[in-house]
């Protein structure tokens, strides 16, 4: 294929690219996204669809943090790009975790709070995980304990404790999400949060918090006095 032949969007990714690597933040959101689904769509221009999935839901990081089922219906997605989404959240997950994977003592129940946003805050099902901490509040491991529906998800304090007692943890922050974007704890939540301290405290192991998480806020059992 000679020059002239060439499409015009490959001059124009070449110079996004020189952008991206030089001054970064000097790129428009829509331009990020391009880059990225070029990634999976490299013969085709993607600022038209990237300029689409953002005009859809609003912003680049709603977009970003869209399930991938949910762009079945935008004309040019297909497999790849479901599967670049998966792997984007994915890594934006792992990052958000790294503060409660650490090893290192806690410092603030809020890491967990980010890791939770990270990992579950935009599910479209409620999903139940639990940090399991030592005697130096270092993170043992974070585990999902349950994943149910919309509005609600199966949780049983015993199972959790077992968990607990097979990794000889000493306390545990619990975690759940709420699809409907409403942070604010239901009565079942409530009540369910009183069970499991209940049970935890008949075997000596603290229940630190319970946060409620959606994609941009959390509620924390501990930081409203609800412990």
């Amino acid at each position: 294929m000679t020059e002239k032949a060439k499409p015009h969007y490959l001059g124009h990714r070449q110079r996004l690219k020189e952008k991206l690597l030089q001054t970064p933040r000097s790129l428009a959101d829509y331009e990020v996204l391009e880059l990225a689904l070029a990634l999976v769509i490299p013969r085709r221009d993607t600022k038209p669809l990237a300029k689409d999935i953002i005009e859809r839901f609003g912003s680049l990081k709603d977009a970003v943090m869209a399930r991938p089922d949910q762009l079945d219906d935008i004309k040019g997605v297909g497999d790849g790009v479901k599967a670049q989404w998966a792997l984007m959240q994915e890594l934006f997950a792992r990052l958000g975790e790294a503060g409660a994977r650490s090893r290192q003592p806690l410092s603030d129940p809020a890491d967990v709070a980010k890791a939770a946003m990270a990992r579950i805050g935009n599910k479209g099902t409620e999903e139940f995980w639990a940090a399991f901490l030592d005697n130096k509040n270092r993170v043992i491991a974070w585990e999902q304990v349950s994943k149910g529906t919309v509005n609600a998800t199966p949780v049983f304090p015993r199972e959790i404790m077992a968990t607990a007692l097979r990794l000889e943890a000493t306390s545990l922050i619990l975690a759940h999400n709420h699809p409907g974007g409403d942070p604010y704890p239901s009565t079942e939540d409530m009540l369910l949060t009183d069970r499991i301290r209940e049970v935890a405290e008949g075997l000596d192991i603290r229940l630190l918090d319970h946060l409620v998480v959606t994609d941009h806020d959390y509620y924390s059992f501990n930081e409203q006095g609800r412990l």
